[in-house]
């Protein structure tokens, strides 16, 4: 029997990426953007539900902001925290299996060895609080049918990213200085779609675990590493790229000194984690450098 899938927050670089996956397979799906479904509205969320009954929900819908955040925390936390809320009583309502995209920022960002699903949350930003009160909701209204996946550092052919900034800065600047006292794993959105999807057909089959999981690349870098990874994929010379570190960028909201996780739970799933972000990057770049440079 062939599922159908609610995807919140379709407009954006994974929302669009995820549909092109569920696409692929056959997989019926219905796509709402943040015009088409406003998350903090209970009852829009319930009739949307109800109306379209999936088997699945994917929330790609967020407060993406991170240094408004510190100054509109009560407004990124109705739709950080609210909406999966919302989500998750609809969702327990029809019986659906809901996944929840979260953030590393739930984390300290102080650690030395890559954080477990498991492992103790203390958010140091608005946004990252903002992020943990919605994991906390779908996993206390889903027990048995959350799944929380949480993600860093994403870039994509479909929207503004880091990596697509570097790769028009490299067109007009004879240097580029880079953050290098941050670590983490640059994660494509394809690798996370592809993911999502084979996480959400575990769970209808019963061998997906509810829960959190970690959905980055394998390896990590600094934001200096991977602009030079950038530099020698556009042929250019990476010693262009100078390190500095995050008091030359200073920001209203913290940024984690280390965002890299851990990916163990991905076997009770028996689903492989992500590559390496070297790899998936070589193989993402063409569309990248096509979005950027067309």
């Amino acid at each position: 029997m062939t599922s159908t899938w609610l995807i919140t927050g379709a407009g954006g670089m994974l929302g669009k990426d995820l549909l092109a996956r569920l696409a692929a397979d056959g997989v019926p799906s219905v796509a709402l953007t943040r015009g088409d479904l406003d998350i903090t509205d209970p009852e829009a969320v319930h009739e949307a539900v109800a109306e379209h009954e999936p088997d699945v929900v994917v929330n790609c819908a967020a407060w993406t902001a991170v240094d408004d955040a510190e100054t509109q925390e009560a407004e990124a936390l109705r739709i950080n925290g609210d909406g999966p809320r919302h989500l998750a009583a609809a969702c327990a309502k029809t019986g659906a299996r809901l996944l929840q995209v979260s953030t590393d920022y739930v984390f300290a960002g102080d650690g030395a060895s890559p954080y477990a699903e498991d492992a103790p949350t203390a958010p140091r930003s608005a946004y990252g609080r903002t992020k943990l009160a919605g994991e906390q909701a779908v996993l206390t209204a889903l027990p048995d049918a959350g799944h929380v996946v949480r993600t860093a550092w994403l870039y994509g052919a479909g929207g503004g990213n880091f990596v697509r900034t570097m790769i028009k800065l490299e067109g007009v600047k004879d240097t580029l200085d880079v953050v290098d006292d941050q670590r983490g794993q640059p994660t494509w959105t394809v690798d996370l779609a592809d993911r999502l999807v084979r996480l959400g057909q575990s769970a209808l089959a019963g061998t997906a675990p509810a829960g959190i999981y970690h959905g980055t690349s394998g390896g990590e870098t600094t934001w200096y590493g991977l602009t030079r990874e950038i530099f020698r994929l556009l042929g250019a010379d990476p010693e262009r790229v100078r390190p500095t570190t995050s008091a030359a960028f200073v920001r209203p909201a913290p940024r984690p000194a280390y965002s890299v996780l851990g990916h163990d739970r991905w076997a009770a799933a028996g689903i492989e984690p992500i590559r390496d972000w070297r790899e998936a990057l070589h193989e993402a770049f063409p569309a990248l450098l096509a979005a950027e440079r067309p």
